[in-house]
């Protein structure tokens, strides 16, 4: 009788390992994630902010000249130097699109 038993769970336990394959088959396969969205991470990263060497370029060409300080401080370049009329000015750019946040005049 033990023989018997140990035959059968011998047979099922074949039968089980045999249907392993068809059951996972048949569970539907991991479907690529579309371009657009593998290239996007799930939190967005930080846009890159400009180098002090943009910022120059940026502050001349708006018309500041003898540009004596470019610092980084709470997210925005502050820019020291003088205006085309030669007075003092701190200046504020943005530091990823480089655009002129705010600017004040220093007598």
């Amino acid at each position: 009788m033990n023989a018997l038993r140990s035959r059968a769970l011998l047979v099922l336990a074949s039968a089980a390992l045999l249907t392993l394959p068809a059951v996972h088959a048949q569970t539907p396969a991991a479907q690529p994630a579309p371009a657009a969205a593998a290239a996007a991470p799930a939190t967005a990263a930080p846009a890159a902010r400009l180098s002090i060497r943009d910022i120059y370029e940026r502050a001349s060409a708006a018309g500041y000249r003898d540009l004596r300080e470019i610092e980084f401080e709470h997210g925005r370049y502050k820019v020291k130097g003088y205006d085309a009329q030669g007075a003092r000015v701190k200046v504020y750019f943005n530091a990823t699109t480089g655009a002129i946040e705010d600017g004040r005049r220093r007598d």
